[in-house]
């Protein structure tokens, strides 16, 4: 590995812990990651890795690819995210590093480089980044190394056709996707497309069948350790019914015959307005680096026709269900690097004029990079440390925080049990260590009747020592088998909570 290339690596994840350290709540600077997406995921990796089997014994709606990476960042640390911050730090870093890779198809090596920390500022510190530990972040690699090879395949070797190779690994990528959260396959429906759109330009009809075959083997493949553990373990069934029909039928308005296609065409425009100014940053980024693009002479049109595609396909794939939060944008950010391809053209144009009397070294020129990271991390942190909407929390102390004051009244009894309702898991399996009893261990935001009742039934026979209970949808006679034990007033997210804890009443 060249030099060069080593010292891009370290500036990739020294940017990205840096930044993550800052904007993520899964950082050490924070008391804890109190988001309960982010709990729940934790709370289905905890159980996967102690035996239980996601679907069957456990309910949620996600991917297993997902819940296996959380399994793993339990293993790390049981009670804290300090697991899942290292993997932030890794898909960050590695997405940083394919960041540079495009770049350096438009720039200098060290010219690219120095725009790595205002890629990662303006992307953590955006609402869409929104509290750390979100499905889509941890696919952030897999986007980048796609938008990489695709973007070199139509810049620099369009007159060969795609590789096996090519199709097969990018398939693969593809398949951990579907496995992760389906929405955001249009990227690489549309990355697919593109390369069959090169075999049929080149007239090689059998290379675009054998290269879609291919690539749907990379799929098939990602896809295969899963249907062989859900298959053995007996929840294929409570698989298709978590993670595809649910997800389709109950938790999107896709099927939603009242909007007809110009109606939800318009939704998606206003959607995308919306998204761009809660987002400026990046997104501004994004419109400059996909427009220099389109309007650069030199660039051939299926480069263009790429673009739209790649970015155009995976908006709708996102969005087009209708169902609307904070992060599902994050994986949008993969555009963002393109918006410092005009900036840095830019900046070597005025170096050039600057120093074109002037030779310099290659230590000089490194001595130059380093210094010129160091301020452009400096100026990214103090940018991500006024803009993020995390900072805030920093402040809170453990001690003083509702989770630790309930977890403190847990540790009374001898190994508790608990069962979250109401919402999503707040966060007290976690930092309690605590292991889920019941398959609805919480009040999904796809609400059926049966989680109700399993529920009610949980609490009606006492299975659990304790209860946490947001006010927002409190059961109907917990007082008869419960008592209240602790409350705590709680904003979130612009809204006021009260989370109360209840306590087996002795028979």
């Amino acid at each position: 590995m060249k030099k060069s290339n080593v010292f891009a690596i370290a500036a990739c994840f020294v940017s990205a812990f840096v930044l993550l350290m800052i904007c993520s709540r899964s950082s050490f600077l924070y008391p804890c990651n109190d988001w309960n997406d982010a709990n729940s995921y934790f709370t289905m990796g905890k159980g996967m890795m102690n035996g239980q089997v996601i679907y069957r014994d456990l309910y949620d709606q996600k991917g297993p690819y997902l819940y296996f990476l959380y399994g793993v960042a339990y293993l790390f640390s049981h009670d804290t995210f300090a697991g899942v911050f290292i993997l932030e730090l890794t898909a960050v870093g590695l997405f940083l590093y394919w960041a540079y890779r495009i770049l350096c198809l438009y720039l200098k090596e060290q010219t690219a480089l120095l725009w790595i920390p205002a890629v990662a500022a303006v992307m953590l510190a955006s609402k869409s980044f929104y509290w750390g530990g979100a499905a889509e972040e941890f696919m952030l690699p897999l986007f980048g190394y796609s938008l990489y090879v695709s973007l070199k395949y139509f810049k620099e070797d369009f007159a060969e056709k795609p590789t096996v190779r090519m199709l097969f690994m990018n398939g693969a990528l593809a398949g951990v996707i579907m496995l992760v959260k389906y929405t955001m396959l249009g990227f690489y429906f549309a990355w697919m497309a593109m390369m069959a759109l090169a075999f049929l330009l080149k007239k090689d009809l059998k290379g675009c069948l054998k290269g879609c075959l291919w690539f749907l083997s990379g799929m098939g493949l990602a896809a295969l350790p899963w249907l062989i553990y859900l298959g053995i373990n007996g929840a294929l069934a409570a698989f298709y019914e978590c993670y595809i029909y649910n997800n389709i039928f109950l938790y999107s308005n896709l099927t939603d015959s009242d909007n007809g296609v110009f109606q939800r065409i318009y939704d998606l425009v206003k959607l995308l307005y919306w998204l761009i100014l809660d987002n400026s940053w990046y997104f501004a980024l994004i419109i400059l680096g996909v427009g220099y693009l389109l309007f650069d002479r030199r660039s051939k049109w299926v480069s263009k026709l790429n673009i739209l595609m790649l970015f155009g396909f995976l908006f709708l794939g996102i969005f087009v269900g209708g169902s609307v939060l904070p992060y599902y944008s994050i994986p949008l950010m993969t555009f963002t690097v393109l918006g410092m391809i005009p900036i840095g053209l830019a900046v070597q144009k005025a170096s050039a004029v600057i120093f074109k009397k002037k030779v310099l070294t290659d230590t000089k020129k490194d001595l130059l990079v380093t210094v010129g990271l160091v301020i452009m991390l400096a100026a990214g942190s103090l940018f991500a440390y006024q803009t993020s909407m995390n900072v805030y929390f920093m402040e809170q102390e453990q001690k003083t925080y509702f989770l630790f004051r309930f977890k403190e009244i847990m540790n009374e009894e001898e190994n508790p049990t608990l069962l979250n309702v109401g919402c999503l898991d707040a966060g007290l399996y976690t930092v309690a260590d605590v292991m889920p009893v019941c398959r609805f261990f919480q009040t999904n935001g796809i609400g059926f009747e049966t989680m109700f009742t399993e529920q009610e039934r949980y609490i009606r026979e006492g299975l659990t020592d304790f209860v946490l209970v947001r006010n927002d949808w409190i059961p109907e006679k917990i007082e008869t088998y419960y008592e209240r034990v602790a409350e705590e007033p709680y904003a979130w997210d612009g809204k006021e909570f009260v989370y109360i804890l209840y306590r087996r009443k002795e028979n």
